[in-house]
């Protein structure tokens, strides 16, 4: 089971089809792995209601989403490996 403890940073992408080829190859090789996505333009608790004020002009709609795939510290080598193999 992979938890905060366990676990290692293995990509970061801003891209849909990226994250999910990486998260289909983990799966095809029997590698278990985690994932977070984090929504560049949600407020935060500090920034709350700050989206009213400056709207979204001129930002990026490709960076909005960000993706993190993590896997077990244990097979990071070998997932590192195996990504690194499909030119990832």
């Amino acid at each position: 089971m992979i938890n905060i403890f366990n676990r290692k940073e293995l990509y970061m992408t801003y891209n849909l089809n990226k994250q999910a080829e990486v998260r289909s190859l983990l799966a095809e090789h029997g590698i278990e792995y985690d994932y977070k996505t984090i929504d560049r333009k949600s407020p935060s608790l500090v920034s709350a209601g700050s989206r009213a004020r400056t709207g979204t002009a001129f930002e990026k709609r490709e960076t909005e989403l960000q993706y993190y795939i993590y896997v077990h510290k244990n097979d990071y080598d070998k997932a590192r490996a195996l990504l690194s193999l499909h030119g990832l």
